[in-house]
């Protein structure tokens, strides 16, 4: 090729190979995590008791957290909701009158004047129903992007799109599952972010991609794949960085409540930004992505039939 903006283009395709092992390790990894593992359910799906206190002066809510403990409350996540006088305590349990007899017994181990502000009780059952929802939720969002990117693009790139979504939410999940973190609808709600995040910039990669095989006579498809993601690589940067920014900013700042929203963002936008180049381009190579793919038919009123 010799267009002079060609000669600065990075060969990112040189490591696809080494791309697709790792991806594969790590897909495999998260599977086998969640499979042996599992989630870290929270209570919105495995149903609990959660009790909010407002008490008269900030509390330290591990002296909560110890005097639980030591009264036999296992499992109990105690943490500040919204001020250090603001406390929210979760607890797993399939009791609903654990609520009061929590409530009253931190009322009277406080020395001065503690306001039950809020009681809820979640149980199993509507826990397993949100379980379920949720998930059924994730496969109809993918079913949609597969069906828009086939009616927009082609069918190569709406597989190619779908499996790189649910390459970065099986990899996502699967930190959660090793690492032990509390999964809720929180989480879940980051996921389908994420799914929405990721492709957006799938989708911008995809155009360039469509639009240079169109464009450019020669030129294979490893050369046209690389051509696309150096001139959307500035975007994707910018993009990702200060969308980075704002998630490491809500994980350091934003308190416990936010805190797995952020974590599973953080995470979704390192490997969606990865997926986008190694992951989606990658796969149209091994699907034989060809110019003839993507060639506009001609209808057949406007073919000149003149000798």
């Amino acid at each position: 090729m010799t267009d002079k903006t060609d000669e600065k283009i990075i060969n990112f395709m040189r490591l696809r190979f080494i791309a697709s092992f790792i991806s594969i390790v790590l897909v495999v990894g998260s599977l086998v995590s969640l499979t042996t593992k599992g989630l870290n359910w929270g209570l919105d799906f495995t149903g609990g008791t959660l009790i909010e206190l407002v008490y008269d002066k900030p509390v330290s809510t591990e002296g909560i957290r110890e005097q639980l403990e030591s009264s036999g409350y296992t499992d109990v996540v105690v943490q500040e909701f919204g001020s250090a006088q603001d406390v929210l305590v979760r607890m797993p349990g399939s009791d609903p009158g654990l609520a009061k007899e929590l409530a009253d017994q931190l009322s009277r181990q406080y020395e001065g004047n503690v306001k039950v502000k809020r009681v809820e009780f979640v149980g199993p059952q509507v826990g397993e129903q949100l379980r379920e929802q949720g998930g059924l939720g994730m496969l109809l969002a993918l079913g949609m992007v597969m069906l828009y990117i086939a009616f927009r693009f082609q069918f190569k790139f709406s597989v190619g799109a779908v499996l790189a979504l649910a390459h970065d939410s099986v990899i996502a999940m699967g930190l959660f599952s090793v690492l032990g973190l509390q999964f809720d609808l929180t989480v879940l709600a980051a996921i389908l972010a994420l799914v929405g995040y990721s492709l957006n910039d799938t989708i911008i990669v995809y155009d360039r991609v469509r639009e240079n095989f169109r464009k450019r006579r020669k030129g294979s498809p490893v050369e046209i794949i690389n051509i696309s993601l150096t001139q959307t690589l500035g975007r994707t940067l910018a993009t990702s960085g200060t969308t980075l920014m704002v998630l490491m900013a809500l994980f350091l700042f934003g308190g416990e409540m936010i805190n797995g929203f952020a974590s599973m963002m953080i995470a979704g936008v390192v490997v969606g930004t990865y997926s986008s180049i190694y992951i989606a381009s990658n796969l149209l190579l091994y699907m034989n992505i060809s110019r003839e793919d993507l060639v506009v038919p001609v209808k057949e009123d406007e073919v000149d039939d003149r000798p």
